[in-house]
């Protein structure tokens, strides 16, 4: 029987891995209430909620878009009450977009539906092993994410 390559179930593991994150963050998002937002429009709020105040450069520059379409995310989200710009503190050419709190009720909402919904899944899908497992693996994913 030949060796098996360690290289190729790394590589198998990270690619497994990759798809699975990206299975449960789909299901995390259809969980999550959808309302009159796009994907773009939530990424930006839940960046503006970890983030604190930012420019409109700022928010294209973390979204890889450009700063016209970041102006358009942040011009309708202005519209709905869920942002509201104030003057940028040290350069007057610039305005910080913040939440406001409808923004903020908002995030929490979609959070707290994404949180049940896992909650949820863990405590029906999982045996108690099982989900000492999951926390196990959960700490090892931080490791990963940290760096």
């Amino acid at each position: 029987m030949p060796d098996k390559d360690p290289d190729m179930d790394q590589e198998r593991a990270a690619a497994d891995l990759a798809a699975t994150v990206s299975q449960l963050m789909r299901r995390l998002r259809e969980a999550s209430p959808q309302g009159a937002l796009t994907p773009s429009q939530r990424t930006v709020l839940g960046r503006l909620a970890n983030g604190g105040p930012a420019t409109t450069a700022d928010l294209a520059r973390a979204e890889l878009v450009r700063p016209q379409s970041m102006r358009a995310i942040v011009g309708r989200l202005e519209e709905l009450g869920l942002v509201a710009r104030s003057p940028h503190p040290t350069d007057g050419r610039q305005v910080l977009f913040s939440l406001t709190g409808l923004g903020t009720e908002a995030v929490s909402s979609v959070r707290h539906s994404k949180h049940a919904w896992l909650a949820d899944a863990i405590a029906h899908r999982l045996t108690g092993e099982e989900r000492q497992t999951l926390a196990d693996a959960t700490r090892l994913l931080k490791r990963l994410a940290d760096g």
